[in-house]
């Protein structure tokens, strides 16, 4: 199944954290179960042109595979074919990691 954002969202989908290890000991991710912050866009949506908004377009500054930070709290979870993504509002995507 596949999904298109409308107007000015972003499918994303997050990135998984690792069993961490400390000296013999594994801890789990529920030791810790924070929501990721970082993760590589899937799907854009369109760009909306206001002509009194002075930004950017989301096209020039966003493209599909680039991996970005988004706001802890933001966007909405979705599981689409036993996967879960994220779909964020352009307002909830704070940088993009450059490599």
């Amino acid at each position: 199944m596949k999904l298109k954002p409308i107007d000015e969202r972003v499918l994303i989908k997050p990135k998984t954290e690792e069993e961490r290890k400390v000296g013999s000991i594994f801890i789990p991710d529920t030791a810790s179960k924070d929501r990721p912050q970082m993760g590589t866009i899937v799907a854009i949506g369109d760009d909306v042109e206001l002509s009194e908004r002075k930004q950017k377009k989301m096209s020039e500054m966003l493209k599909v595979g680039d991996t970005v930070v988004f706001a802890k709290y933001g966007g909405t979870e979705i599981k689409l074919d036993e996967e879960e993504y994220l779909l964020v509002s352009r307002n909830d995507i704070l940088a993009v990691v450059m490599k």
